[in-house]
């Protein structure tokens, strides 16, 4: 049975991706941001990237 809560998408390399976010104290858009470019050749391929942009304009616009 696969890991719903920890997908192999998320366990593959040498350190999970949670575990990176969480080492480098990326907030809630960067820990998103990481999460969906991650798993996009996975999951949901264009959707996920598109979603990862998403939060990227969100964190440019801080800065406007």
């Amino acid at each position: 049975m696969k890991d719903k809560i920890n997908p192999d998408y998320y366990t593959k390399g040498k350190i999970q991706t949670a575990d990176f976010i969480e080492d480098k104290k990326l907030d809630y858009f960067e820990g998103n941001i990481v999460k969906y470019v991650v798993r996009h050749k996975e999951k949901n391929g264009k959707e996920d990237l598109e979603k990862a942009l998403w939060y990227l304009k969100k964190m440019i616009a801080r800065y406007k």
